[in-house]
Formats: C-alpha cells, structure tokens, sequence
C-alpha cells in the first residue's frame, strides 16, 4: 500500500509515545459519534476542523497587544496561535507527548476571543455580568461546540472530549449548551504543555513587539533576572556589526529557548520522580505536572509583571485599549436599545440563548475591523449609511 493508514498512525503512538500520553484510537470520544477516517487520526481530525473554522481565520484580524492596522509586523491573534502551536509540538515531542492533540488544543484555545483582545473581553465580561458572564475560554468552547455551522449532522465541530477538555482550561462554572467534557483532577499532559505553550509564546512575542514599537528596551530588560540567565546561555552575536533588528531577534529567541528547555527537562524530571503508569494513574495526580522549575518560574513571573507595568499598561497601549472599550460597549448597549440593527441569523437566537448572549456572541465574533466599521457606521452621524 502507498499511503498510510490511520491504523498505522495510531499503532505508531501506541509504540512511540509514553504510556501516559492521550493516543487517539482510545480518544473518549466525540458528543456526536462518527465513522472513523481513513488515514486521520481523531486527533488530526479536530486539528484540521479547527484550521477551517471560519472563527479560525477571523483571529488574522483581531488584536494581540496592537490592533491590527498600526503595522504589518506586529503579532495578531493568528499569528500568535501558530507560534504557540509551534512551541507546544516542540515540547510534545521532547516529552513523548501526542502533537497532534497539544497542537489542536492551542489552535482553538484563542478562537472566542474578541475584537481587541483582553480590553474588548472586559467590557464584555462587565456588561454580561448578570446574563451569565463572559470568558474567552468559554466563547472558544462555545464556538467549537455550537456556533461553527459546517456540518449537517451536528452543531459547532464535534471535537473530542480531549480537545474540548484542553480547551475549558480553568474547569466549567457556567451553563453551556451541551454535555462538557468529564474533567478529573489532573487534564492531560498534552493539555498542560497548551497552556505553557501559550504563555511562552505571548512572553517571547510580546517583548519583540514592545522593542520594535520602541516602547520597551534591551536595556529596560536587562536587571530581569530571567532575561540574564538567558543572555549567558545564548550564543555569541557581534553586536558591534549585527545589526539592530538581528541582534533584538536573537536575543529574544534566546529567551524562547531558555523557556522551552526549562520546561522540557524540569516536566521529564518530574515525571522521571514518579512515573505515572498510564493516562489513568496520570489523572489521578493532585498537582499540575508540567511545569518550569522555582528560579525559571519565579523569573517568568517577574517578566510578565514587568510587561504588565511597561508594555500593556504603557500610556500609548492605554490610549488604544480605552478607544477598543467604546467601541464594545456602545455597540453591545446599542443592540440592546435596537436589535434590529442586528442580522436576523443572530435575532433568530434570541429566544434560545437569550438576547444578552446572542449579541455577545455577534461581537465576539467581530474582527477589530468589523467592530470599528459597525461602530462607525451606527454612532457617527457623518458616516454614509
């Protein structure tokens, strides 16, 4: 046979992976069962699904730190997706770990964020506050649960109970249209490398982003004890004929590096300390698994303050983060007052989910551009109609 088969891939995890990992051929499951496929596991299925999800292709437009017209170069929601993608295989495969299933769950892990980013979640969060609240974590699943319209059988994208479970993240306190995936005290592996997978790569591209802005510095970085640690460990760049932009570059993947490997051999050392005997026992566990080491961790959490007080909190940030909040909020409180305004796909919601939910659904699902063009097109009466 010239091509393989999706046995062949599943009997490669079975001999390939460690026992604790999540093999696909004893995947859970999907809410809505199907044939299997040919030569995709269930795993590469929900990654494939993801990539085509109309909500996938929507975060090229949505704002990760800049809202997407300031310049071409600097990350949005899409391309910090793939970055972390990248990061979690790079870790999956170090630790023995499924790709597949670590990089499905980054690819969905950001698609019910909103339009601009972490600001428009806020306003959100606070005007769906007694209509059942608002988290992007939660929107991710109900996008891949509910509100992809791909399929005739089925709402959302039928993913697995793996998949789905990587992407609650912090558990499930809020009602949801369908059965949530059986959470036990410790989530897979493959789910835990996600996670650091996203933080990792939002650290390393965030920085890069703040230095080319210009609003941060090499020098700002340079009493961070993490960063240190990093620039000693990297090889050696000639900043004397380097130039800028070379020099920036490496010595923030330098960073990158120092993260992964951390996490890499600090996760194998405890694991190695106390081998789970399979998935099962490794459900079991109390304490997360994956993780960096005291030092490593205790740097991290330095840099992201640092972040947090000089980059996000920076006044030129600020200034754009307040423009990003009128726009959610009068465009959330403007449905509200008319709903006609509205599509009738997302009236017709109305009485399933409740007005408050349906709009925060529609907005949700804006790009920053769609947002401000609706936002314009409603609130300014200069605006052709």
């Amino acid at each position: 046979m010239g091509w393989r088969t999706r046995e062949a891939y599943e009997d490669d995890e079975r001999r390939g992976l460690a026992p604790w990992a999540a093999c696909a051929a004893l995947s859970a499951g999907r809410l809505v069962e199907e044939a299997p496929h040919a030569y995709r596991t269930s795993f590469q299925r929900d990654r494939d699904r993801i990539i085509h999800a109309r909500a996938f292709r929507r975060l090229e437009f949505k704002t990760q730190v800049f809202v997407h017209l300031e310049k071409d170069h600097y990350r949005n929601r899409l391309t910090h997706t793939i970055e972390a993608a990248q990061v979690a295989r790079t870790i999956a495969r170090a630790l023995r770990l499924n790709e597949d299933l670590a990089e499905a769950i980054v690819l969905a892990h950001d698609l019910g964020h909103t339009p601009f980013g972490h600001a428009g979640e806020a306003v959100l969060a606070d005007l769906m506050e007694n209509d059942g609240g608002f988290d992007h974590n939660r929107q991710s699943l109900r996008i891949v649960d509910l509100l992809e319209e791909r399929y005739e059988e089925f709402s959302g994208l039928n993913l697995t109970a793996e998949t789905r479970e990587g992407i609650l993240k912090h558990g499930c306190q809020w009602s949801h249209p369908v059965a949530i995936p059986t959470l036990s005290p410790q989530r897979t592996l493959e789910a835990q490398v996600a996670d650091c997978a996203d933080e990792i790569a939002y650290l390393h591209h965030d920085l890069d982003d703040g230095i080319r802005s210009g609003l941060l510095s090499i020098g700002m970085l340079e009493a961070q004890s993490l960063w240190k640690r990093a620039q000693k460990g990297r090889s050696a760049v000639n900043l004397e004929s380097a130039s800028s932009s070379i020099a920036r570059t490496q010595a923030i993947a330098a960073l990158l590096n120092t993260l992964n490997t951390d996490l890499i051999e600090e996760t194998s050392r405890r694991l190695d300390a106390d081998p789970p005997s399979s998935l099962s026992d490794l459900r079991s566990r109390k304490a997360p698994i994956v993780g960096f080491t005291t030092e490593v961790d205790l740097g991290k959490r330095e840099l992201k303050s640092f972040l947090s007080q000089n980059f996000y909190h920076h006044p030129q940030v600020l200034r754009r983060t307040r423009k990003a909040e009128r726009v959610v909020g009068d465009l959330f409180r403007t449905y509200r007052d008319d709903p006609m305004l509205m599509p009738e796909h997302v009236r017709s919601r109305f009485a399933r989910e409740g007005q408050a939910r349906a709009i925060a659904d529609y907005i949700a699902g804006m790009t920053d551009r769609y947002a401000m063009d609706e936002h314009r097109k409603l609130l300014d009466p200069h605006a052709p109609p």
